[in-house]
């Protein structure tokens, strides 16, 4: 009786997220809240600097922003909740930081900030989300906030000349 080479049975597709070196349900749903209380920061600072028309495209920048961080509070919200939990609604302490600064372009360079924070904290996520849509939806906000960023920064930059 001739026998065949076997190898066992795979199941590594199956294994426990944490396992497999993924953040698991909590890590996730704690990161997750944290960056949407930080995103409604950002909303609230973007809104109330809006209406600042002294400085010729910061309106028009806070606005921009404004536009992405209540996107990204909608897509966290989702994404919170697809995991049968409710989302906080909590907003960051950044928020009243942020609002404390009467002038303008300090108040940006802070906002920039706490921008540059979000990518930190979206870099350290993403290599251990596994799902695959989060996974897209934060690589995406990642690079959105990183634009925003550079857009403020050229704004910074082309006021300084």
């Amino acid at each position: 009786m001739t026998r065949k080479p076997s190898s066992p049975v795979c199941y590594a597709a199956e294994a426990d997220d944490i396992y497999m070196g993924y953040a698991g349900r909590d890590e996730l749903l704690a990161g997750l809240n944290e960056l949407l209380e930080a995103e409604r920061a950002g909303t609230r600072v973007a809104l109330a600097s809006r209406q600042s028309r002294k400085i010729p495209g910061y309106s028009e920048l806070m606005h921009s922003v404004l536009e992405d961080e209540a996107h990204w509070c909608a897509m966290l919200s989702k994404q919170i909740a697809r995991f049968g939990v409710r989302p906080s609604r909590k907003t960051g302490a950044f928020a009243q930081k942020a609002l404390a600064i009467s002038d303008p372009l300090e108040r940006l360079v802070f906002l920039n900030r706490g921008q540059a924070w979000v990518v930190r904290k979206l870099e350290q996520l993403l290599p251990r989300v596994r799902d695959d849509a989060l996974h897209s939806d934060l690589k995406e906000m990642a690079e959105r906030h990183r634009a925003n960023i550079g857009l403020a920064e050229s704004l910074l930059t082309g006021l300084c000349k």
